[in-house]
């Protein structure tokens, strides 16, 4: 149904799928734009169940929170170094599952990136598993942050999967680089992805913005395998 909903109203541009590994444990790592985020990651990871790291203001509701519950979620609370959520993300990673995490910890203001919360690097340390970062693209303008209801004309979404990246070698520099590295590879996909979606709306989406700029002020770079688009 969510992968229907994005087809039609933003027509999502798929890309990396098959980089997701198909069976054990992983640690998806992803850019947080909208609430569109977790279906839209969802549809690139149809092959598998998720485990969703979600804010724990997402639990007040109480019909929305057993919504969220099923969908295998593990509330985690923001800025405070929530222990108990990073162990038992850790417990269902022990158990062979694939968890989303969105490091900037909350959706962005701009569309651009906000530098990853530290508190992720002890799930990347304890985690020895491979990390797939995924790149979201679209969705601040198709849902911004303060805009009650999502824009489902003239709007588009893309989103692309990089290779998966081995535990020891991810943190062979230690977390700090290893949070950079993500960070780095991330922004990179996003900013060919938004080129991309402009090229196929000749120049209509996304607006001009301050997301054109990188997020970083080094350079960013990208593992992704372009041209492979669903």
């Amino acid at each position: 149904m969510c992968f229907v909903f994005l087809r039609v109203f933003y027509r999502i541009r798929r890309s990396g799928s098959h980089h997701i590994p198909a069976k054990g444990p992983v640690l998806i790592v992803a850019n947080h734009q909208s609430y569109l985020d977790p279906p839209i990651v969802g549809v690139m990871c149809m092959h598998r169940a998720l485990h969703f790291v979600a804010r724990v203001g997402l639990f007040e509701n109480r019909f929305f929170s057993w919504l969220i519950t099923s969908y295998n979620s593990i509330p985690i609370r923001e800025n405070t170094g929530d222990i108990a959520a990073m162990k038992e993300a850790i417990r269902r990673l022990d158990r062979g599952a694939a968890v989303l995490i969105f490091p900037e910890g909350s959706r962005t203001e701009d569309g651009s990136m906000t530098e990853f919360k530290r508190g992720v690097s002890i799930l990347l340390k304890r985690a020895t598993c491979p990390v797939v970062p995924i790149a979201i693209e679209g969705a601040f303008e198709s849902w911004p942050r303060g805009r009650k209801w999502p824009r489902l004309l003239g709007a588009r979404i893309a989103a692309r999967a990089a290779p998966a990246i081995p535990h020891d070698e991810l943190l062979k520099d230690g977390t700090d680089a290893a949070l950079r590295r993500l960070e780095s590879i991330i922004d990179g996909m996003r900013l060919e992805l938004r080129a991309e979606l402009r090229a196929h709306t000749g120049g209509k989406f996304p607006p001009a913005g301050r997301a054109d700029a990188p997020s970083y002020s080094s350079s960013v770079s990208s593992s992704a395998e372009p041209g492979r688009t669903e």
